[in-house]
């Protein structure tokens, strides 16, 4: 039969492990936090990404426009040029500085084509990838909201769990509770029952001097530990 010691310390324990979990969750929410906010700066960065391409193409199709009114421009200049000159020779070579221009407008103009082509294209694409990157955004956006308050109702639970844990420990005598704390900090579960001759907390096998220590009735003050990883062990019948 376990000693009543025993039994305080496992209702320390239980309360013990409940606080430590809370605690652990709650150190892992900013970093829960963090990660969808990277998402969410990934899913941004994709917009951003699409956009720059649709700009890309919109600024090749300006500098396209602007050099076909250049070329028309001097175009222009060559014809009224021909119209003024008397010499066949200075005539002929301003048509052929014409058909040289004409040539470069028309390779131009092809040029414009494609870059509204791609325009269309990256519209296209950037359209798309923005209403389902924003709704992705809007569902990670949801989901901080969930974790901050999920954290500020940890917060809450861990009080009470610190509570729980003090009024757990009122009954127990200063020399039981740092012998918990002792192992405690080595790892949990602190207090562990002895199965089929091993440690309820390594799993290795007790020396039968603590087999016997852990079966015999114990003073407050004392307790039976582990002869492997030295944590709290009593009889489990």
């Amino acid at each position: 039969m376990r000693s009543p010691t025993i039994d305080l310390l496992l209702i320390l324990q239980d309360r013990d492990t409940r606080r430590l979990g809370i605690e652990a969750q709650l150190k892992g929410a900013p970093r829960e936090v963090a990660a969808v906010e990277q998402r969410i700066a990934a899913e941004k960065a994709a917009i951003e990404a699409a956009k720059a391409e649709l700009r890309e193409f919109e600024s090749k199709k300006k500098i396209l426009e602007t050099e076909i009114g250049s070329a028309e421009t001097q175009r222009g200049k060559y014809q009224l040029q021909q119209l003024s000159v008397k010499k066949n020779d200075e005539y002929q070579a301003l048509g052929h500085q014409i058909l040289e221009v004409q040539k470069q407008i028309g390779e131009l103009e092809g040029k414009e084509l494609e870059a509204m082509y791609a325009i269309d294209e990256a519209k296209k694409r950037f359209l798309a990838a923005e209403s389902t990157l924003k709704q992705n955004i809007a569902g990670h956006e949801s989901r901080i909201r969930t974790l901050k308050e999920r954290e500020l109702s940890l917060a809450e639970e861990l009080k009470e769990a610190v509570k729980a844990v003090e009024e757990a420990s009122k009954p127990l005598s200063a020399s039981a509770i740092e012998a918990y704390q002792l192992a405690a900090r080595r790892r949990m579960p602190a207090v562990v029952p002895i199965r089929g001759g091993k440690c309820g907390g390594c799993h290795l096998k007790v020396s039968s001097e603590v087999e016997s220590a852990a079966r015999g009735k114990l003073p407050d003050t004392e307790f039976a530990h582990c002869d492997q990883c030295g944590q709290m062990v009593y009889w489990e019948s």
